[in-house]
């Protein structure tokens, strides 16, 4: 049997603003199995970044259950939750005034146990495990292109090797060629440490390129959570109009679309 990561039972989000409730989430379902790339969707107003904070530790809900790892995600925002948790938040959210290398070294350096210069190994390695040669860790994030805050953010979100990665909209901002390396590189991580990904995303070609499963959210809870394929054939509104509408015909044909061949390398006998 596979292992749950993640585990949400019968939960409502409650927003209050004076005499008046808005009822985000109600009798919301959801498990993420080990290893998977489970990625959610839903309109406006469905609260796709807020369930990822709750998942995080950062929010918490009106009522029901969030484990996360074993263990109640509360837990996760009372004690941190770099070691267990990583976190890419949409705009990276690197602090102004640290360089580079300073960001990704921030969560280790909080743990006040290790010296400064293994500090500082294991960030150059992080560095460089998101495609960043070590000119860069001397830089501010001023001086960074968009690609290069994404791929910062996403160092300092493994710094600590955690099991969980949670990514809020990661290739929002990024032209089609920079998204599709990040994607590239989002994969290979994913492969390599291991790792169970959380992801919420608007763009239909991450989405394609990087979901096990999607979860869409929708009717204030999970109306399905299964394959691509799955999820695109299922009858809904919000599924008709978002997957199945021009943006999402063309970033579906793309993506069964056979390799192209080298017709010059292939002449060559390469």
């Amino acid at each position: 049997m596979t292992e749950s990561v993640i585990e949400i039972r019968k939960l409502w989000t409650v927003f209050k603003n004076g005499d008046k409730e808005s009822v985000v989430h109600k009798d919301l379902d959801l498990t993420v199995a080990r290893g998977e790339v489970l990625s959610l969707v839903g309109g406006s107003g469905t609260g796709k970044t807020v369930l990822l904070r709750q998942m995080l530790g950062l929010e918490h809900p009106t009522r029901g259950e969030i484990n996360v790892l074993g263990k109640p995600a509360a837990e996760l925002g009372k004690r941190g939750a770099a070691s267990r948790v990583g976190m890419l938040f949409q705009q990276g959210a690197l602090f102004s005034a640290f360089t580079v290398l300073e960001n990704i070294a921030f969560p280790l350096r909080e743990l006040k146990v290790l010296p400064s210069a293994l500090i500082r190994e294991a960030a150059l390695v992080k560095l460089q495990m998101v495609g960043l040669s070590p000119d860069a860790a001397g830089k501010m994030p001023s001086d960074l292109s968009g690609g290069m805050i994404k791929r910062v953010a996403l160092a300092r979100a493994l710094i600590m090797d955690p099991p969980l990665l949670l990514l809020d909209e990661p290739t929002a901002g990024l032209d089609p060629e920079s998204a599709d390396s990040f994607c590239t590189l989002l994969r290979s991580l994913h492969q390599a440490m291991e790792l169970t990904v959380v992801m919420v995303t608007h763009d239909l070609d991450t989405l394609f390129e990087l979901s096990t499963r999607i979860a869409v959210l929708a009717d204030q809870r999970v109306i399905i959570a299964d394959t691509p394929q799955q999820v695109v054939a299922f009858k809904h509104p919000f599924i008709e109009a978002f997957f199945r509408g021009g943006r999402g015909q063309r970033a579906m044909r793309v993506l069964h679309e056979p390799p192209v061949i080298d017709q010059t390398l292939e002449k060559k006998g390469h």
